[in-house]
């Protein structure tokens, strides 16, 4: 199999840092971009898919993927996908695993983006992770995804070359912020909040660390929030 290198699939989730992924892996030489995108019974699920949905036509995608994965739902352990557990507010400072961490839920969505990876020729996998989501998710440590490059390289055929690359590891929210602001990243058509689809909360932790990273730039979040906390540092 020849494989291409201008072609990398995105794991877009519909947020702002799979959406500042695919811009970052066109900058990158990345022409081709194949977006994968998952329903997993979260709460808002219709809000992302429609997110990920824009981001395609933004970045002109090759080809739009959308997976429905019921079993994490099924499974549950998420108060994300349960109806019976309540969204924490925020708390930025906390470096407990928070409620909102679907078990493993990493491992399965790139499982899917590296079969999908390898079906159409590309030569790389983009998955937004940064540092603050790995003080709390097990599943974006940089040490995770080296381990899972290593599961990649033995699982696919001999003549498949894909890499695994998180291109925010290291960052924080506010680097991805100012990094998709150069970008010109369409902002407005991403979604954070882990609670409703339209306003956002403006009080859990993912709309926390996004109005944090705005507010720290001086930039306003274009997206409309029931409540704007001053995050700020």
């Amino acid at each position: 199999m020849t494989t291409s290198n201008d072609r990398a699939v995105v794991l877009a989730s519909g947020g702002m840092d799979s959406a500042t992924a695919a811009y970052e892996a066109q900058a990158r030489g990345y022409d081709e971009l194949y977006l994968l995108h998952t329903s997993y019974g979260q709460n808002t699920e219709q809000r992302e898919f429609e997110c990920a949905r824009a981001l395609a036509d933004h970045v002109d995608a090759a080809d739009f993927c959308h997976v429905e994965t019921s079993h994490l739902q099924q499974i549950g352990g998420s108060s994300l996908t349960d109806d019976e557990m309540d969204v924490a507010e925020a708390d930025t400072d906390s470096d407990e695993i928070p409620s909102s961490y679907v078990p493993f839920r990493n491992a399965n969505l790139l499982s899917m983006a590296v079969s999908y990876a390898e079906a159409n020729d590309c030569t790389a996998v983009f998955i937004g992770a940064h540092s603050e989501d790995f003080s709390g998710y097990p599943d974006c440590r940089p040490a995770f995804f080296e381990a899972f490059q290593q599961v990649v390289d033995v699982g696919t055929k001999p003549d498949t070359d894909i890499s695994l690359v998180a291109p925010f590891v290291e960052w924080s929210k506010t680097d991805i912020a100012e990094r998709g602001l150069e970008l010109g990243v369409a902002y407005e058509d991403t979604w954070s909040c882990y609670r409703s689809d339209e306003p956002a909360c403006g009080a859990c932790d993912a709309c926390a660390f996004r109005l944090q990273s705005f507010q720290t730039l001086g930039e306003k979040d274009p997206i409309e929030y029931e409540q704007r906390p001053d995050y700020s540092d």
